[in-house]
C-alpha cells in the first residue's frame, strides 16, 4: 500500500515500476556574473531495480541533477522548480511506502537527512575528496549505519566488515582499520560503494565513479555494480559521458544538453534509432573498431554554450546539422512523446507551431 505525505502534491502519482520521477526540474545558480540555469526543465523516470544512465558532455547539468535529487547542491545553487517524486520505502514491520517530493524538502531538514544515505545513496567520481582522510574506512562506514539505525557498535562493525567483503575488498577485517590514503584508487572506490550500500538503499546514484580509474579497474567496478544490483535489487542512476559504459550498463538512457533532457528511452532504441541530432552526434563521435589508423574521428562542432549566454531557442541549434533558421533559434522545443515510451525535444518531431507554455517557449 502507498500513502502520500504532506511533501507530495495531491496529484503525485507514480507508475507501479517507477521509483523516482524527475519532473521539469530546475536548479539555478544566482552568481555575480549572472543567473546560471544549470538544470532547466529536465524530466525522466528511474525504474525499480533498473539502471538509468544520464549521458552528455561536461557542463550539461548531469551532476547538478544528481545532487539536486539529494538536495546537496553547492551554494548559491538551489532547486527553484519542478518535482522530485520518490517512492520512499516502508521500513520495519508494517511500514508503508510513501510518495514524497524531495524538491520541497529543506536541504538541512530532518526529512531529507532521513533519506540521504539510507533510501538514496550516492558515490562520487573521486573518493579521496569524499572520504575523510583522518578517519578509517571502517569507522566511516560504521558512522553511516549509526546515522540511520539504532544498533550496537559491534553490530555496526559486523555490518561494515560484511559489506566490505561483498564489494570485493580483500581482507576486510584488516582493511576496516585502513585510512583512505593507504588504499589504491580502486579499493577506495569499493570502500565508497560499501558505505553507500551499508543501509540497503533502493536507489544508488553514481556520479562518474569510474572516470578516475584505469581501464581494468573500471571494468571491475562496472561488473561489481551489476552484481550488487542483482543482490540488493536496487535501482541505479549512473552519470557518465562514456557511451561505452552506457551500452554495457544501462536499461534506460537520458541524454542531457545544457540542462535539458533532450532524449530519453530504453538503451537499445536510443542507440539503434536515435531521434535527437545531439544523440546522433554523440554516437557518431565514438571511435570505430577497424576504422584504420588514418580514419578521421567525427566530432561535434563548436562547444557547449557559455551558461551565462545561453542561445535563444533550442540550446543545441548553433551546433546542429539539422538547424532550421527561424524556428530552432526562436523556439525551445517542447517534449514530444514517441512510441515505446520514448521522448525527444526537437522541432523535427513537431512543436514549432504549437508551443506548450512551461514546456516549450519562444525566447
Amino acid at each position: 500500500m502507498v500513502t502520500r505525505t504532506a511533501q507530495a502534491p495531491a496529484d503525485a502519482e507514480l507508475a507501479h515500476d517507477t521509483l523516482l520521477s524527475v519532473r521539469n526540474l530546475k536548479t539555478h545558480f544566482a552568481l555575480d556574473q549572472g543567473l546560471v540555469k544549470a538544470v532547466d526543465g529536465a524530466s525522466f523516470d528511474v525504474r525499480r531495480g533498473k539502471t538509468l544512465c544520464v549521458v552528455g558532455e561536461s557542463g550539461c547539468g548531469k551532476s547538478v541533477t544528481a545532487r539536486s535529487i539529494l538536495q546537496i547542491v553547492d551554494r548559491p545553487g538551489r532547486v527553484v522548480g519542478g518535482q522530485l517524486l520518490f517512492r520512499k520505502p516502508g521500513r520495519g514491520p508494517g511500514g508503508q511506502e510513501e510518495v514524497v517530493d524531495l524538491a520541497t524538502m529543506n536541504p538541512k531538514g530532518a526529512d531529507i537527512r532521513s533519506i540521504r544515505g539510507r533510501d538514496i545513496a550516492m558515490i562520487f567520481q573521486e573518493p579521496m575528496s569524499s572520504l575523510s582522510p583522518v578517519h578509517t574506512i571502517g569507522n566511516q562506514i560504521v558512522e553511516a549505519v549509526h546515522l540511520h539505525e539504532n544498533v550496537s557498535k559491534q553490530a555496526a562493525k559486523d555490518r561494515a566488515v560484511d559489506v566490505l567483503q561483498k564489494v570485493g575488498v580483500p581482507k576486510p577485517k584488516q582493511r576496516f582499520d585502513s585510512y583512505p590514503f593507504q588504499l589504491s584508487g580502486g579499493l577506495r572506490q569499493r570502500a565508497m560503494i560499501a558505505m553507500a550500500l551499508v543501509c540497503n538503499p533502493t536507489l544508488l546514484i553514481a556520479d562518474e565513479p569510474t572516470t578516475a580509474l584505469d581501464v581494468t579497474t573500471q571494468a571491475q567496478i562496472l561488473e561489481l555494480m551489476r552484481e550488487l544490483q542483482d543482490d540488493y535489487g536496487m535501482a541505479i542512476m549512473f552519470i557518465t559521458h562514456d557511451l561505452g559504459v552506457v551500452a554495457e550498463l544501462a536499461d534506460d538512457v537520458v541524454v542531457m544538453y545544457l540542462g535539458l533532457a533532450v532524449e530519453r528511452g530504453d538503451v537499445v532504441s536510443v542507440f539503434h534509432d536515435p531521434q535527437h541530432p545531439y544523440t546522433r552526434a554523440l554516437l557518431r563521435a565514438i571511435p570505430k573498431v577497424g576504422g584504420g589508423t588514418r580514419a578521421r574521428l567525427d566530432t561535434i562542432r563548436g562547444m557547449v554554450p557559455d551558461p551565462y549566454n545561453r542561445p535563444d531557442g533550442c540550446p543545441f541549434h548553433n551546433r546542429c546539422d539539422d538547424y532550421m533558421p527561424g524556428s530552432c533559434d526562436r523556439v525551445v522545443p517542447p517534449p514530444i512523446d514517441l512510441a515505446d515510451d520514448r521522448q525527444v525535444r526537437c522541432l523535427l518531431h513537431g512543436g514549432a507551431d504549437d508551443v506548450v507554455p512551461g514546456n516549450g517557449e519562444v525566447r
